[in-house]
């Protein structure tokens, strides 16, 4: 018997169908198994990797110096660029939204590029101004750092827009969908 938790518990709750063919078999997030799944890593790739990861890092620190060292020195203190203020647009499936543009995102991030615990990639950017459709509300997730089970609010997933990789780790073919808050979209109205 494996000692991995079940990601589902009850096809009920879920909304599951009835898993007829394999009685006795739990369900198990794939997640849990990728050590088991993944090629071994080349102590270069290790090391390519802590570089990217450090990069990263001092990229972040780097943000977060500039940012306290402007507001410091600055005549105006006004902290205008906080994000705790959320404007809910209560998008559903189906609905067609604009994605903001830079400027408007930006202004509702924080120094880590961040709104409301929700980072906004660099990858993200060229869906400014672009015309999307929602294709989920994000209300639970499976959190891969601590393997829980989380919920969330004022998240969408859009159609067709998926992770390929970051600039600083290259190319990833998970194609993981991206988190949105709903701030940084504009719901479009139907003309039909």
């Amino acid at each position: 018997m494996s000692n991995y938790p079940p990601c589902v518990n009850s096809t009920e709750k879920n909304n599951l169908p009835s898993l007829n063919y394999a009685p006795n078999a739990t369900s198990k997030c794939q997640l849990y198994f990728y050590k088991e799944v993944a090629d071994p890593i080349s102590t270069l790739e290790i090391a390519w990797q802590f570089r990217n990861r450090l990069k990263s890092f001092s990229k972040r620190r780097l943000r977060y110096l500039r940012y306290y060292w402007r507001k410091l020195f600055s005549k105006d203190r006004d902290d205008s660029n906080q994000t705790t203020a959320s404007i809910r647009v209560d998008l559903n499936p189906g609905d067609r939204v604009r994605v903001k543009s830079q400027q408007e995102i930006q202004a509702l991030l924080n120094p880590w590029q961040e709104q409301n615990g929700c980072a906004f990639m660099e990858e993200m950017w060229i869906y400014c101004d672009t015309e999307q459709v929602v294709k989920k509300r994000v209300e639970k997730f499976l959190d891969e750092a601590t393997l829980h089970m989380r919920t969330s609010k004022g998240l969408v997933i859009l159609e067709d827009l998926m992770c390929e990789g970051t600039v600083d780790f290259g190319r990833c073919d998970r194609s993981c969908f991206y988190f949105w808050r709903e701030e940084w979209l504009e719901k479009l109205e139907d003309q039909g």
